[in-house]
C-alpha cells in the first residue's frame, strides 16, 4: 500500500498542530497542570486526548511543515492553549487571593505551607482555599468543560496561519482585575467582622491600659479568624458558582463562541 506525500503531510499537519494546542491547554490548567503531575503523564494525556479527537477535528488548513511559518503556526497554537488554561488559573487563583486575605488579617498569615502546585509557602488559609476550588472544579466537571471548549476552538479558531486578533488578549488582562475584585468581595465580610473585633480590642485597651492586649488579643483574634471563616465558608460554593459562569464566559469570548 502506498500512500502519496500530500496524504502523509495533510496526516502530520491534522496530528502534530492540534497537539500543540491541546497539550499547551493541558500544562497549564487548573488541576492537571499542577507541579505534582509528571510531564509525561501531561504529554501521554495530551496524545492520547489528540487521537481521540483527530476523526472529528476539521482538516488543517496550513500543511507547510518544513517552512518558516511554521513556526508562528505553532506559536499561535500554543497562545490559543495557554490562554484558555489560563482562564482556569484565574478561577483558581480568586479564591486563593481570598484565602490569603483572610490569613493575613486575622493572624493566620504564620501558618505558612508549600504550595505543590506552585513551589511556593503560602498561608494555609489559602491553601485551604486552593484544595476547595480545586475539588469544586472537578465536581462542576471543569475538565471536561476545558476539552469541550479546545475542540470546539478548532471550529472558530481553525488552523490556517491567521493571528489571533488582539482584542482576545486584552479580555484576560480585564478579567485579571475583575478575579481581583472578585477576591476582594469574597473577604469582604470577615474583614468587617475582623474590623469590628480589633475596633473593640482598641475600646479595652482604652479603658483598661493595664491590659495586656497583645497576649490576650491575639489569641483571640486567631479563635475569631477560625470562627469567622468558618461561619462564612457557605459562602463559598455560591461565590464559586458565580465565578465559573464568568469563567465560562470568558473562554467562550476567547475561542468566538456564544454562550
Amino acid at each position: 500500500m502506498e500512500f502519496p506525500l500530500a496524504v502523509i503531510i495533510q496526516w502530520l499537519s491534522d496530528l502534530l498542530l492540534p497537539l500543540v494546542r491541546i497539550s499547551s491547554m493541558i500544562m497549564i490548567m487548573a488541576g492537571l497542570g499542577a507541579k505534582t503531575v509528571p510531564a509525561r503523564i501531561k504529554m501521554a494525556l495530551s496524545v492520547v486526548i489528540t487521537l481521540a479527537v483527530m476523526p472529528v477535528l476539521p482538516p488543517s488548513q496550513f500543511v507547510d511543515l518544513f517552512s518558516f511559518g511554521m513556526v508562528f503556526v505553532v506559536i499561535q497554537q500554543m497562545i490559543i492553549g495557554i490562554a484558555i488554561g489560563f482562564a482556569s488559573l484565574l478561577l483558581l487563583n480568586t479564591f486563593i487571593i481570598a484565602g490569603q486575605i483572610l490569613a493575613m488579617q486575622t493572624g493566620l498569615g504564620f501558618a505558612s505551607v508549600v504550595d505543590p502546585a506552585n513551589g511556593l509557602s503560602v498561608p494555609a488559609v489559602g491553601q485551604f482555599y486552593l484544595i476547595l476550588s480545586t475539588l469544586l472544579f472537578f465536581v462542576f466537571n471543569g475538565h471536561l468543560m476545558m476539552l469541550k471548549m479546545i475542540i470546539f476552538s478548532f471550529e472558530t479558531l481553525p488552523i490556517n496561519g491567521q493571528w489571533w486578533v488582539v482584542d482576545s488578549y486584552w479580555l484576560i488582562i480585564n478579567w485579571g482585575g475583575w478575579m481581583f475584585a472578585t477576591a476582594l468581595a469574597l473577604s469582604l465580610a470577615p474583614l468587617t467582622a475582623m474590623l469590628v473585633i480589633n475596633i473593640s480590642f482598641g475600646i479595652m485597651t482604652r479603658a483598661a491600659p493595664q491590659m495586656n492586649i497583645f497576649s490576650v488579643g491575639f489569641a483571640f483574634t486567631l479563635i475569631a479568624g477560625l470562627t469567622i471563616i468558618w461561619a462564612t465558608l457557605g459562602n463559598f460554593v455560591v461565590q464559586y458558582e458565580f465565578q465559573w459562569l464568568k469563567m465560562t464566559e470568558l473562554m467562550c469570548n476567547l475561542i468566538g463562541c456564544t454562550v
